[in-house]
């Protein structure tokens, strides 16, 4: 009998997380969520064992904390799949100067230090033994183009994209692949219109299976075609080849 692929899913306990959990579950896929939000988490957590074959553990951690993230790559080890979903939209959706330096520093220790805490603490594992894997890392539409507002929130997805491309670059020649997502609107606890969460996972997933790069909502594609031709075409990055 094969054994189950394992995911770790962070910010699982509500939105693109929580729907990320459910499909996982669905698939028959080991899982380790987490989130700051004990409540949700034992919510999402029941669900996914009523809802899939696979095994799942939940625990209560900080993404923001390196510590956090570092001892649960000790428990879990190398993962088949590590969505570094946690985020969370502040505040101030202004101007840059409109947030103030404690909303700055929340956002972007979770949006920002979420994600490379948890490449930190994976990729070495990940990359080990040279079995195929991957990443998937939630960023956002808001972190592909560029308007007035946005707060810190979009300057912290503007990172974490850049992050993913420096991230998938740096694996292109290993067994680690790696997908960002870039929804638009969402309907979740960020926002009370948009997508639904359980749609969003399910075309990320896929785009993983498939080894796509960058999931963006195909209208807004044209709009991102300048930041980089990684994610207007969604292919995988590769670094240049020598002459």
């Amino acid at each position: 009998m094969s054994k189950a692929p394992t995911a770790v899913v962070t910010g699982a306990a509500s939105g693109i997380g929580r729907a990320l959990a459910e499909v996982l579950a669905e698939r028959g896929s080991a899982l380790h969520l987490v989130d700051v939000d004990a409540t949700g988490l034992a919510a999402v957590g029941t669900a996914a064992r009523a809802g899939g074959s696979g095994v799942v553990s939940t625990e209560v951690l900080d993404v923001a904390s390196s510590d956090d993230m570092a001892v649960l790559a000790e428990r879990t080890g190398a993962v088949d799949l590590l969505c570094l979903n946690a985020g969370v939209l502040g505040e101030t959706m202004g101007a840059p100067w409109e947030a103030s330096p404690q909303e700055w520093d929340r956002v972007l220790s979770v949006n920002l230090h979420g994600v490379v805490n948890g490449l930190r603490a994976f990729v070495p594992l990940m990359v080990q033994d040279g079995s195929p894997r991957h990443i998937l890392v939630t960023a956002s539409l808001a972190g592909g183009a560029t308007w007035p507002g946005g707060g810190p929130y979009a300057a912290s997805k503007h990172a974490v994209l850049a992050v993913a491309e420096q991230a998938a670059l740096a694996l292109s020649e290993t067994a680690v692949s790696v997908s960002v997502l870039c929804p638009a609107l969402v309907r979740s606890a960020m926002s009370p219109e948009g997508e639904e969460p359980r749609e969003v996972a399910s075309n990320a997933l896929r785009a993983c299976d498939e080894g796509v790069f960058a999931i963006f909502p195909e209208e807004w594609r044209s709009a991102v075609r300048q930041r980089s031709y990684r994610l207007a075409d969604g292919r995988q990055p590769r670094l240049p080849v020598p002459d």
